[in-house]
């Protein structure tokens, strides 16, 4: 169905369809909330696949931990993003000392690492900090990417 788009509720994780001349808009069908928060969700391992592989937009995931500076040195710019870019495609943070499992199958071996999903496949990988403007033109670059693949 092209005319809509499969969208996980960031609060309870319940899929929702909804029609895709609508995306930005609309509530969980199960939870009521707004499906669209315009912050970074925080993902666990078990909720990882539901927002990576099964939604119909991109997901951008910041692999970080709390006593890493860059890390936190990010943050703003990652919220700020968030804001800007929803709901082009939903923005994660995935805390790698809480999540070592996650953050060993996708091959993390420095933090910040940002990595873009697509489809459940990795289409972009960043390691290191950016400042605003940087991880702007970034995530521009690549969701532009991904609008015309699309």
């Amino acid at each position: 169905m092209a005319d809509t788009i499969l969208i996980p509720c960031p609060h309870c994780d319940t899929q929702n369809r909804l029609p895709a001349a609508r995306r930005g808009q609309g509530k969980c069908g199960t939870c009521h909330k707004p499906l669209f928060s315009g912050a970074p969700l925080a993902l666990t391992a078990a909720r990882f696949e539901r927002h990576a592989s099964a939604a119909d937009l991109p997901l951008l995931v910041d692999f970080w931990a709390q006593w890493c500076g860059p890390c936190r040195a990010m943050a703003p710019a990652f919220e700020a993003a968030a804001q800007e870019f929803e709901p082009r495609l939903r923005l994660a943070k995935v805390d790698t000392d809480a999540e070592r499992e996650l953050a060993s199958r996708h091959r993390i071996r420095s933090i910040p690492t940002l990595i873009l999903f697509r489809d459940g496949r990795e289409v972009a990988r960043h390691s290191g900090a950016m400042q605003n403007s940087a991880l702007r033109q970034w995530i521009g670059r690549h969701v532009g990417d991904l609008a015309h693949a699309a």
